[in-house]
């Protein structure tokens, strides 16, 4: 298995930042096909082979995702991706 671990800091309210994670599960729900639901200021998500979790602190977004053997072929793709998503939208206060 794979890991990839992502910390983005922000500038976001916790209503805000709530707001931006509900948005990169969205994308990511749509893009990978997974199930998402939050568990206090956690989000977990997992679908057959991938299983995460966001994670809002104060002025942290972190972001945990294990890749099954199929997608740790893809790891850098999709760490790249995400990395990406989580700085323009918990980059943008």
């Amino acid at each position: 298995m794979a890991d990839i671990n992502i910390v983005q800091d922000h500038q976001l309210t916790p209503k805000k930042a709530r707001e931006a994670a509900q948005k990169v599960a969205e994308e990511m729900a749509a893009e990978f096909d997974m199930e998402c639901k939050w568990e206090g200021d956690v989000l977990h998500f997992e679908r057959s082979g991938v299983a995460g979790s966001l994670t809002l602190h104060k002025h942290q977004a972190q972001m945990e995702i294990k890749l099954g053997f199929l997608f740790s072929a893809f790891s850098g793709k999709i760490e790249s991706k995400v990395a990406e998503n989580m700085r323009k939208v918990f980059g943008a206060a």
